[in-house]
C-alpha cells in the first residue's frame, strides 16, 4: 500500500515545544498562545496552565486596552495546574490575555495577544487528514487565496506517542498562526492539513466569524492508536504490541496517540471534531470498526466535556469522511466496502441511532488513479471539505432545508412477475448513467447464495428500477457500490440533482 510513502512525505520538521517556564514555575498550557482562537458563546473558553502550588492566579481579558473581565483561581497542590472558565464571549477580536501569579512576594506575568473568539474545530485521523495544502489539486491557488481568511487561525500538534495519558502536549508542529503562503514556520499552509484548512475556510465563508483549526493526525495509523483504553475495552480490545501490516505504517499500539496527541487537548473548549481515518483498519480489526468508531466518538465527547468543565457540549458535533476509492494490490476486495459501512455503525448514513449528531462526507466518487501519493490518497480535498462543511452547517449549526447527504432508498418492492426490483428514494435522484454492475443482488438456490449484478433499468425523479432476471430464485440482499473502486471521478450513477452529493453505498437484507 502507498501509505508508507505519504507518511514519510508528510512529516514536517517539528518545532518541538520547550516549556516557556524553563526556570519559571508559571506558564500557560502549551497550546495557549498568540494568534489563537478561543471558543465563543454560548460556551465559556477554558484558560489553564501550570504554576506554584497554592499561588493565586488572576486572568484578565483586554480589548483596546480596556478590561473586559477578570477571573481568579488558585494553583492546585498536587497537579500544579490552574484553570479558569471565561465568561461566554461574542465572536470577534482581537483581545489580549494576561495571567498573573502571586505567591508571597513572588509575582510573574504572562501575556498573549491577537486572540480571537469564534468556533474551534479539532481535525484528526491518518494520512488523508495529514495531507498538506501543497499536495492537493490547485495547491498554488489555494496557498495564495488567503487574504480574506486571516481570521481562520491554524495550529498543528507534532507527532508524538506516549504510554500514559499526557496532561500537556509533548510538542507543537505549527504554533497558532494566521495562514501564510510564505516559506516560514508561522502559518505556512504547507505544514497544515488540507482538509482541515479547507473545511475551516468553507465554514468561514458561511459564518463570517473567526474559526480556529487544530490538526492532530498521523499517517498509517489504526483507530486503536487514537482510542483510549476505556473505549477499546468496550469493544473487547486489550493492549497489544506493534502491528506488522502494510496498511499500518504509523504507530499502532493501542492508545499511544490518544495519550500524546488528543488527551492533552481535553481541557480545551471545542465546537466540534472532524475525522478522516479507516484505511489502516482494512486488514486489522475490520469487523470491530462498527464498535470502535462509535466508541471513540462517545469517549472523546465525554472526555472533552468534563475536561473543559462541561463547556464543550456533551454531544458535540462529530463529522467524518467515508473512505474514497482505492486500487487494491494485495488486500481484500471486501475491506474498503466493509469499512465504509462500519464507519456508519452499519446504518449507511449519519446521523443515526448509534452515532447521534454526526455527519458524513461520502467520497467514493473521488478516486484518483494518478495521484503521485498513491490512489489511496486522492488529491481533490476541496470536494471532501465542501461536503463535510455541508454536514457541519446542517448538524452543528442547525441550518434548515440544507441537503447534506446523498439519496438512499426508503422503500423496495420486488415485482416477481417481471423480475424487477423497484427502489423508491427519500430524495430526488439524478441518474447520470445506467450502470450494469454497481447494484448487486444476493441470489439464493441449492442452499447457497451468490452476488449477481442487477442492472439499472428505468428511472424517474424518485424511483429506480433494477433488472433481477439473472436470479431465478429468492433474493436475500441488495447492495450498492460494494467495491473498492465503485466508479470513476465524479461518475457514480446516482446523485442528488441540486447538491450533486453522491448516493452512499449500502447493503440491505430483503424479505420475500
Amino acid at each position: 500500500m502507498a501509505t508508507r510513502g505519504i507518511v514519510l512525505g508528510l512529516v514536517v520538521p517539528l518545532m518541538v515545544w520547550v516549556s516557556r517556564s524553563a526556570g519559571v514555575d508559571f506558564r500557560f498550557a502549551s497550546y495557549i498562545d498568540n494568534n489563537m482562537v478561543l471558543q465563543k458563546e454560548p460556551a465559556g473558553a477554558v484558560i489553564w496552565g501550570f504554576g506554584l502550588p497554592g499561588a493565586t492566579v488572576m486572568v484578565t481579558v483586554y480589548h483596546d486596552q480596556q478590561t473586559v473581565m477578570k477571573k481568579v483561581t488558585r494553583v492546585r497542590e498536587l497537579s500544579h495546574v490552574w484553570m479558569v472558565v471565561l465568561d461566554p464571549m461574542k465572536p470577534g477580536g482581537p483581545f489580549e490575555l494576561m495571567a498573573e501569579q502571586n505567591l508571597a512576594k513572588m509575582n510573574h506575568t504572562l501575556r498573549i495577544h491577537d486572540v480571537l473568539f469564534g468556533d474551534v474545530w479539532l481535525c484528526s485521523g491518518q494520512s488523508n487528514m495529514q495531507m498538506n495544502v501543497s499536495q492537493i489539486y490547485n495547491a498554488t491557488k489555494e496557498m495564495s487565496n488567503i487574504t480574506n481568511y486571516q481570521s481562520v487561525r491554524i495550529f498543528s500538534v507534532s507527532l508524538a506517542q506516549a504510554e500514559q495519558e499526557l496532561e500537556d502536549l509533548a510538542g507543537i508542529g505549527l504554533p497558532w498562526s494566521k495562514p501564510s503562503s510564505e516559506n516560514s514556520d508561522h502559518g505556512n499552509l504547507q505544514n497544515m492539513s488540507a482538509v482541515c484548512w479547507l473545511f475551516g475556510r468553507y465554514l468561514y465563508d458561511s459564518l463570517q466569524y473567526p474559526i480556529g483549526l487544530i490538526a492532530s493526525s498521523w499517517g498509517g495509523t489504526p483507530i486503536e492508536a487514537w482510542s483510549s483504553e476505556r473505549s477499546l475495552k468496550t469493544c473487547g480490545i486489550r493492549q497489544q504490541g506493534v502491528l506488522l501490516l502494510d496498511s499500518v505504517t504509523g504507530p499502532s499500539k493501542p492508545s499511544v496517540l490518544w495519550n500524546a496527541m488528543i488527551h492533552p487537548l481535553n481541557n480545551m473548549t471545542l465546537k466540534g471534531v472532524i475525522w478522516y481515518q479507516g484505511e489502516s483498519n482494512m486488514n486489522y480489526n475490520l469487523d470491530l470498526y462498527n464498535c470502535t468508531f462509535p466508541a471513540l466518538i462517545e469517549d472523546w465527547r465525554q472526555t472533552f466535556h468534563y475536561g473543559s468543565q462541561k463547556q464543550t457540549e456533551r454531544f458535540f458535533p462529530f463529522g467524518f469522511v467515508q473512505l474514497s476509492s482505492y486500487l487494491p494490490q494485495n488486500s481484500s476486495e471486501d475491506g474498503f466496502p466493509k469499512i465504509r459501512w462500519h464507519q456508519t455503525a452499519d446504518f449507511g448514513y449519519a446521523p443515526n441511532a448509534k452515532m447521534p449528531k454526526t455527519f458524513m462526507a461520502v467520497t467514493m466518487d473521488l478516486g484518483d488513479r494518478h495521484s503521485p501519493l498513491g490512489s489511496i490518497h486522492p488529491r481533490d480535498k476541496q470536494t471532501v471539505a465542501y461536503r463535510l462543511h455541508l454536514g457541519a452547517r446542517a448538524v452543528a449549526y442547525g441550518e434548515k432545508n440544507l441537503i447534506f447527504q446523498g439519496p438512499l432508498p426508503k422503500k423496495m418492492e420486488v415485482l416477481f412477475s417481471k423480475r424487477l426490483l423497484n427502489l423508491t428514494y427519500q430524495q430526488q435522484i439524478q441518474v447520470q448513467r445506467l450502470d450494469k454492475q454497481i447494484f448487486e443482488i444476493s441470489c439464493c438456490g441449492d442452499h447457497q447464495c451468490k452476488w449477481l449484478p442487477a442492472p439499472m433499468d428505468t428511472f424517474s425523479n424518485w424511483t429506480l428500477v433494477l433488472n433481477i432476471s439473472s436470479c431465478p430464485g429468492p433474493l436475500a440482499a441488495l447492495r450498492y457500490a460494494w467495491t473498492t473502486w465503485p466508479c470513476e471521478y465524479k461518475q457514480c450513477p446516482l446523485y442528488h440533482p441540486t447538491s450533486t452529493l453522491p448516493a452512499p453505498p449500502f447493503v440491505v437484507f430483503l424479505t420475500n
